[in-house]
């Protein structure tokens, strides 16, 4: 979420009258109490808001209910960087988040200056968006989890497992969501496996929050650690070196993006590379290598080398039966050709 996000809904927070603290603000916007002090601070030094701090309540209200937020000069790049990421929440997120995106849209329009030289839908004229094959997401759910997390609430789940197919109940403790690859992740501790782990939205089946209890919440437990030792739309709590060789003629598709923050990259004297980086998520990895066929050779993890060489042998198999299967159809329609 953007600053201009976050200074108009707690200045929507402040007029409900209800005294929100720092505390309710950061768990709001799941960011620190010292950037939450810096926005309080934008708006009592910078804005002129009558910002007033209430001991009896625990909270912020303003000393004159009917002040109200001057318009904010906001430039045209910083505005189509907001627009284009609503945009793109809308679009992965379904049409079902249309609502209250415009509606928020619409809210901001009211403190932006009239000296905006391009109407806000305009910027979007000229964009866009193919998001790919998306899987519902039910928005209640999403903001069942969210409420979940702020409030440490557990919730009771029925998920199904497609790599096992089978539908289980679990009992997690939501700690954070996260948008992978168009698809909702919430990272929470799982009671049935006693570990971290994610669960995509889209397989949530059915849910039960227990609101009448709360969990505490794993201090040693870092988002950030966990999502940097995953790879693309997979976390882990752990990670090893991963080692692949690229040839020459995937090398250049490889160069061209940051695959993930710890990689480097071995130029070799065939015009090939090596690719290296530290991540614990060998599942996705191997899923994501397949994908580049003869042209990738995993050198390291040891069990990553034997994930890949045991997927591609089934698939060899699987091509060599097929291949004989065809061969034989082929065969019996020219034998009954020929007679």
């Amino acid at each position: 979420m953007s600053r201009l996000e976050r200074l108009i809904t707690i200045d929507q927070m402040i007029r409900t009258k209800t005294y929100p603290s720092v505390a309710d603000f950061c768990r709001r916007f799941e960011v620190s109490e010292r950037a939450i002090y810096d926005d309080l601070a934008y708006l009592r030094d910078r804005i002129g808001a009558p910002l007033v701090y209430s001991r009896r309540h625990g909270g912020y209200f303003y000393r004159d209910s009917t002040w109200v937020m001057p318009v904010l000069h906001v430039s045209e790049g910083e505005l189509l960087a907001f627009l284009i990421s609503t945009e793109l929440s809308r679009r992965y997120l379904g049409t079902s988040f249309a609502a209250p995106l415009r509606s928020f849209i619409q809210r901001i329009g009211r403190y932006l200056t009239d000296q905006m030289s391009v109407h806000p839908e305009a910027l979007l004229d000229h964009l866009t968006f193919q998001p790919g094959a998306l899987a519902h997401v039910d928005p209640d759910l999403v903001q069942v989890i969210n409420e979940c997390i702020r409030e440490y609430h557990p919730i009771e789940i029925t998920y199904f497992t497609a790599s096992r197919q089978e539908v289980t109940q679990r009992l997690i403790e939501p700690y954070h969501l996260f948008l992978a690859r168009g698809d909702l992740q919430v990272i929470a501790f799982d009671h049935r496996r006693g570990e971290i782990r994610q669960f995509a939205l889209y397989r949530i089946r059915h849910w039960q929050v227990r609101r009448q209890n709360r969990f505490v919440r794993d201090p040693n437990f870092d988002v950030n650690t966990y999502l940097r030792n995953g790879f693309l739309g997979q976390g882990s709590m752990y990670s090893v070196e991963i080692v692949i060789a690229f040839d020459r003629f995937q090398a250049p598709y490889i160069r061209e993006r940051q695959w993930h923050p710890t990689q480097q990259i071995e130029e070799q004297a065939d015009s090939g590379l090596v690719l290296r980086f530290q991540s614990g998520a060998l599942d996705e990895v191997k899923r994501w290598v397949l994908g580049y066929g003869s042209h990738a050779l995993v050198l390291a993890p040891p069990e990553l080398v034997q994930m890949v060489a045991a997927e591609l042998q089934q698939a060899s198999a699987n091509y060599a039966q097929t291949a004989t299967m065809l061969q034989g159809r082929m065969l019996h329609c020219t034998e009954e050709g020929e007679m």
